[in-house]
C-alpha cells in the first residue's frame, strides 16, 4: 500500500486539530500542505475555513483565490469568497462573487447538497436580489427625470435597453427559417417615418377596405393562410392546418399575381404599384388579405428572410385583438400601418367575437443598397438552380 503524501497526513492532521478547535495549528499545518500541494483544492479550501476561523479574512481571501485559480466553477470556493468579500466589507467584489456563484448554482442540482450549501446559495440569490432591486429604483428614477426633460420618443430605444438590462423585457433577435443577412438591426417595429410611400398607403385604407368587404360577401378566394400536407412535422399548425379559421386572399403569391382575385381589387392593386416591393424568384414579392376568426391565435413563429419586412395596414380590428413582435405588442389600428421584422418571434390573436382583417405585404428591408438587393434576387436564383435545377 502506497504511503500517504506529507501534504496528505498535514492536511488530515490539520483536520483533526480543526475539529478540535485547535485553530492556529490547524492554519500552520494547513499551510504547510497548500505548500507541499499546490495543485490541491483540499489544502486551499481547508486553508481558507482555518483561516477564517481565526478571523484572518486577508489570508482566508488569498486561499480562496487560489482554490478558484484551480477551478473558478468550484460552487463552494465561490460562495464562501463572497462571504468573505461581505465581511471584508467590500460590497462590489462580493457581489461578483455571489452573482457568479448564482450563476453556477442555477447549472446544478442543488437539491443534493448539502443544507449548509443551500442557505449559502439562498444568502448569494438575497444578496444579487437586492442589488438588482436597488439598481431597478436608481435607474426607474434617472430615467423618469430624462423622460421629463426630453419627452418620450427620443428615449424608446434607450427604455428599450434599461428593460432587457433589468431583465424587465427579453431581448428577441432575427432568426429567420431561410436567408439571414447580417448586419441589419432586429427591430421589431420600424417607425413609419422611414418610408415616404406611408402615408399614401393610409390615405388608399378606405378604397381597400371597400374592396376587401366585397371580396369577403362573395366569399369567393379566401383560403386557409396555413396548408401543410399531413405528412410534414408541423405540430405547432395543426389547429390551424388547413383550417380557414385563419384565411387568405391572395393578390400576389410567392412572386405571381393572382389574376383571378387581383383582378377584383384594382385599387389595392395600384396602392401597391407604389410600394418597393422585394422581387426574388418563387418567393415575394406577396400581398394578401388575411383574415382572423373570432376566438383565435396565431401561435408564436418566425418569418423566412430578413432581407424584407412585413406591412399591415388594418382594415377591420373589432376590440380584444393583438399582435406582438418580440418583446413588443401594439394593437391595430385601422389605417396606420405596422412595419415589422417577421424573423423575430410574433404572435396574433383574435379575443373578439368578430372578424379581424388586414392586408399584408412586403417590403425590401430598407437598409439594403440596390445593389444588395440585386445580388440577393440573383443568389436565390442560384439556390434554387442547386435544389430543383430551375
Amino acid at each position: 500500500m502506497a504511503e500517504p503524501s506529507s501534504a496528505t497526513w498535514m492536511l488530515g492532521l490539520g483536520a483533526l486539530c480543526l475539529a478540535q478547535r485547535r485553530f492556529a495549528e490547524a492554519l500552520a499545518l494547513s499551510k504547510r500542505a497548500s505548500e507541499n500541494e499546490p495543485n490541491s483544492m483540499r489544502a486551499w479550501m481547508q486553508l481558507a475555513v482555518c483561516a477564517r476561523a481565526l478571523r484572518q479574512a486577508d489570508q482566508e481571501l488569498e486561499a480562496l483565490r487560489a482554490a478558484l485559480a484551480l477551478d473558478p466553477y468550484d460552487l463552494l470556493a465561490l460562495l464562501a469568497k463572497g462571504d468573505c468579500l461581505d465581511r471584508m466589507q467590500r460590497p462590489a467584489e462580493a457581489l461578483q462573487a455571489h452573482r457568479a456563484a448564482v450563476a453556477v448554482a442555477m447549472q446544478l442540482d442543488t437539491e443534493s447538497l448539502g443544507t449548509e450549501v443551500q442557505r449559502m446559495i439562498q444568502r448569494a440569490n438575497a444578496v444579487v436580489g437586492r442589488h438588482s432591486q436597488g439598481l431597478a429604483a436608481l435607474v426607474d428614477q434617472f430615467v423618469s427625470e430624462q423622460t421629463t426633460i426630453l419627452g418620450g420618443q427620443e428615449l424608446d430605444r434607450f427604455v428599450h435597453a434599461v428593460q432587457i438590462m433589468l431583465g424587465r423585457r427579453q431581448r428577441f433577435d432575427s432568426q429567420p427559417m431561410g436567408l439571414f443577412y447580417p448586419q441589419l438591426a432586429p427591430i421589431e417595429f420600424f417607425p413609419t417615418s422611414r418610408f415616404p410611400w406611408a402615408e399614401q398607403v393610409q390615405d388608399s385604407t378606405s378604397m381597400v377596405r371597400a374592396e376587401l368587404e366585397e371580396m369577403l360577401a362573395r366569399d369567393q378566394g379566401f383560403e386557409p393562410y396555413i396548408q401543410y400536407e399531413s405528412d410534414q412535422p408541423v405540430a405547432q399548425w395543426a389547429a390551424l392546418n388547413q383550417n380557414r379559421d385563419w384565411s387568405a386572399f391572395h393578390l400576389i403569391k410567392e412572386g405571381v399575381r393572382v389574376a383571378s382575385n387581383a383582378d377584383r381589387c384594382p385599387n389595392t392593386m395600384a396602392m401597391l404599384n407604389g410600394v418597393p416591393q422585394p422581387h426574388q424568384p418563387r418567393r415575394t414579392p406577396v400581398a394578401l388579405f388575411s383574415c382572423l376568426k373570432p376566438k383565435t391565435r396565431i401561435p408564436p413563429h418566425y418569418g423566412v428572410s430578413n432581407v424584407r419586412l412585413l406591412v399591415h395596414l388594418p382594415l377591420v380590428v373589432p376590440e380584444r385583438c393583438g399582435f406582438r413582435v418580440g418583446g413588443e405588442v401594439r394593437s391595430w389600428q385601422v389605417g396606420n400601418i405596422l412595419v415589422f421584422d417577421d424573423t423575430m418571434e410574433h404572435e396574433a390573436w383574435n379575443e373578439s367575437d368578430a372578424l379581424r382583417s388586414v392586408l399584408i405585404f412586403d417590403i425590401w428591408h430598407p437598409d439594403l443598397s440596390e445593389r444588395e438587393r440585386e445580388l440577393v434576387a440573383e443568389l436565390l436564383k442560384v439556390q434554387d438552380k442547386a435544389v430543383i435545377g430551375a
